[in-house]
């Protein structure tokens, strides 16, 4: 039948399939001899799953090399241990330097690379290289904590890291540089800084006392000086102030018990000078409900930002503040305040802050004072006292020639048109008089201590911001119009200038009818 021949053929081929080559396959009675006809290759096993072996365990580590792994093409950049452009801007834990934020006046920021025991005075002078400040002096680092509306200039010998170290994470703190030209007024003014009713002797509080003499006993451990006074205290409650009767000695703080009675048996203890740093209150009457804008305060050195741990004072005046927190700092760190003046000063006449070797010899002295006045030719100059004279008066010479110059360059124009002084630290464009007189005072209530900003009330004039014995007074800088040309003026007109900067260099030199001379501009360096 067909149906049996066909499955004789799919039986015959099915032992085709599972018969090796070369077997003899007997099918019936013929015999078949099969020959391969390519060579001998291992047998296939189809349809048989393939065991593949995972490279990777759960933790996400290789466990088998036998697979390479795509190269990094950043290798410099990806591992951290060997990366040679990360190790050079982050220090290990083992390094000898350190990563500090410092903060501007425009809140700009910039990271300093410091030394673990570099001082406050290193980092400023750090900070002027880097920023290019043209003036070296009187920069000072702050401490700042915006929350609390806390500052304070951290002393030149400070450690920064120490003082960084006791900040608690709670409380945002940061570092700001900025120029101080009052740190040292009490050493400045020593002869006057501070009136006899405030300073006595502790032993005999009716025995009175100089101002010099005050400072010159504090410096000393034989005596025991003290400032007394009243402040206002504020208590737990943000509107509770009440008037008390404070001493300061080199033990501490105290105030009295009894508010009319000032006996020392009424004394009580308030702060201990030596774990403790007095900072400026800005903004105190919104932030703590003080009488006054002339507030301090005292805070320990480990506090975690609890308002209740601050001893916050009002004073009535901004004298009285500048007094108290003078003499706290005179208290609490004495002969070393003393000697952070002294190189203060040293650093003024070695701008560099290093003794000049004999490699570099001073430019001054291969310097000569000359007179070619006469007619034979120039004379070298021997005296001082007229080599003095000499070059004051080629100033001067040299002062009007610049003037009739400008006069005769800008005969035509208007003063306002001039933007010569904008190129000057001392000119700060739009600022507000509020702006104005907080930047003076963050800057130091030093006499002398001046801007120049426009004016928002009288189009085409400027004020000229002037410290004079701790107030800021605002003098309003008019055009004049005289003889068809236009010329500046802050006595109506009895001084002209034709510009700002000839005002401003003139009242450098000549007090005229300003309370004091002008001696130091306000300056913000961007970092």
């Amino acid at each position: 039948m067909e149906v049996a021949h066909t499955s004789r053929k799919a039986f015959e081929g099915s032992l085709m399939k599972n018969s090796s080559p070369g077997e003899e396959v007997s099918l019936g009675i013929s015999t078949l001899t099969l020959t391969p006809l390519i060579p001998e290759s291992p047998p296939v096993r189809r349809s048989q799953p393939i065991s593949i072996t995972s490279n990777r365990s759960k933790g996400g580590e290789f466990l088998s090399p036998s697979v390479s792994p795509i190269p990094n093409p950043f290798p410099e950049l990806c591992s951290l241990p060997h990366s040679s452009l990360l190790n050079s801007s982050l220090p290990s834990e083992s390094s000898d330097k350190c990563l500090i934020k410092v903060y501007g006046e425009d809140n700009s920021s910039r990271s300093v690379l410091v030394s673990r025991q570099a001082t406050a005075r290193e980092v400023c002078h750090l900070l002027v290289q880097s920023a290019h400040c043209s003036d070296q002096e009187n920069w000072a680092l702050l401490e700042h904590f915006p929350t609390l509306g806390l500052e304070r200039c951290v002393e030149d010998h400070e450690i920064v890291l120490e003082v960084q170290a006791t900040w608690s994470p709670k409380v945002k703190t940061r570092f700001m540089f900025s120029k101080n030209y009052a740190k040292y007024e009490v050493f400045n003014k020593q002869t006057c800084f501070f009136p006899e009713a405030m300073v006595s002797d502790s032993t005999d509080t009716m025995k009175r006392m100089t101002s010099q003499e005050f400072i010159q006993k504090l410096m000393t451990s034989e005596t025991s000086p003290q400032i007394q006074g009243f402040l206002y205290l504020k208590g737990y409650s943000k509107k509770f102030w009440k008037k008390v009767y404070f001493t300061l000695r080199r033990s501490g703080l105290y105030r009295s018990t009894k508010v009319s009675k000032k006996d020392p048996r009424h004394l009580q203890y308030t702060a201990d000078l030596d774990v403790s740093n007095v900072y400026k209150v800005v903004d105190g009457c919104k932030l703590y409900g003080a009488p006054t804008d002339f507030n301090f305060c005292i805070k320990p050195n480990r506090n975690q930002g609890l308002v209740k741990n601050l001893k916050i004072l009002c004073a009535e005046t901004e004298q009285i503040r500048t007094l108290w927190m003078s003499a706290i700092r005179l208290f609490k760190y004495k002969k070393q305040l003393q000697s952070n003046f002294q190189l203060s000063k040293l650093a003024l006449r070695s701008p560099e802050g290093s003794k000049p070797t004999d490699s570099k010899p001073n430019s001054e002295d291969s310097l000569v004072a000359m007179d070619f006045s006469g007619k034979a030719g120039g004379r070298v100059i021997e005296n001082p006292t007229e080599a003095q004279s000499a070059e004051q008066e080629e100033g001067q010479a040299w002062r009007k020639r610049e003037a009739l110059r400008c006069c005769q360059s800008n005969m035509n124009s208007e003063p306002w048109t001039s933007s010569v002084h904008k190129t000057h630290p001392w000119f700060h464009g739009g600022l507000s008089r509020k702006e104005a007189e907080r930047l003076i005072e963050k800057q130091g209530l030093a006499d002398g201590v001046f801007l120049v900003r426009r004016s928002h009330l009288h189009e085409n004039c400027f004020v000229l911001s002037l410290c004079y014995e701790l107030k800021v007074k605002h003098c309003i800088v008019v055009p004049v119009q005289r003889n068809g040309k236009m010329y500046y003026s802050i006595d109506d007109g009895v001084t002209l200038f034709i510009d700002l900067l000839q005002l401003v260099e003139f009242y450098q030199i000549n007090k005229g009818t300003l309370p004091v001379c002008l001696k130091c501009p306000c300056i913000c360096v961007a970092l």
